[in-house]
């Protein structure tokens, strides 16, 4: 339906910029925003801070937890902050948003960027979501009589048609290797949590934004960040049981691996 995402508890990673600040937008605007906003993020002075503070009407509960998710200790550290504040209510929803690349051709492909890429992309989300873990089961607990939905609990990765094998995408426009494997490897981990965590009621999916830096030029991508957000919050409210271990892009449109 059109009534928007009804989730009672969100944190966003890699608020910092571009589509993490654009789906914290997105959620402040939602009809009934969370009642629990977290946008984690290296800065919380900045762009977040603007953000929130501009705030009019009703403002969800939204705290900034300062969050490296390439540092367990900086990750353990959020989920603590998570869990004073929802108690035992649990957390809805994570969304992986946090993501880096370095352009390149598979000529100039490197070590550095492989690895630098890899540990952001794909062991990030992965460090991320082993964490939470405990939030998101009280929270399937907690709405136990709903079926799996994001507003239930879910792990939503923010992946790349790039990362798509079949797909094969825009291999003339850009390479950039590094990406594009570190994405397969982030939907893979998606089809793993779905396995591992499913049984506990918790919906994982890949969702590509169609928003990749720079734009792919087919014009099928949105035409802006905030295109992009409001699809993406239409099918995150449509994802059932069905969809647990699936690949969809900002149009609601599933995906090939």
């Amino acid at each position: 339906g059109m009534e928007g995402l009804d989730v009672a508890s969100v944190l966003l990673t890699g608020c910092d910029g571009g589509l993490g600040l654009g789906l914290l937008k997105g959620f402040l605007e939602q009809p009934r925003p969370p009642q629990h906003l977290f946008a984690a993020c290296l800065d919380p002075q900045g762009k977040v801070g603007r953000v929130l503070g501009c705030r009019t009407g009703p403002i969800p509960e939204t705290s900034c937890p300062l969050a490296d998710v390439t540092d367990p200790n900086s990750i353990k550290a959020a989920v603590g902050k998570v869990r004073e504040e929802v108690g035992n209510a649990g957390l809805n929803l994570l969304i992986n948003t946090v993501g880096t690349t370095r352009r390149s051709t598979l000529a100039t492909e490197t070590a550095e960027n492989m690895t630098l890429v890899y540990t952001t992309n794909t062991i990030g989300p992965l460090q991320t979501s082993q964490a939470f873990l405990p939030l998101l089961k009280e929270a399937a607990e907690a709405e136990s009589q709903r079926g799996m939905s994001c507003s239930r609990a879910a792990i939503v990765n923010i992946s790349s048609i790039l990362g798509s094998i079949e797909a094969a995408e825009a291999w003339e426009e850009r390479q950039d290797v590094c990406y594009r494997c570190s994405k397969a490897a982030l939907n893979m981990l998606t089809k793993c949590l779905a396995l591992e965590y499913g049984g506990s009621g918790i919906l994982c999916v890949s969702v590509d934004p169609g928003c990749v830096t720079p734009p792919l030029g087919h014009g099928t991508g949105p035409a802006t960040v905030e295109e992009s957000v409001q699809g993406i919050l239409r099918l995150l409210a449509q994802l059932s049981a069905t969809s647990n271990g699936t690949f969809w892009d900002w149009r609601g449109q599933s995906l090939p691996w």
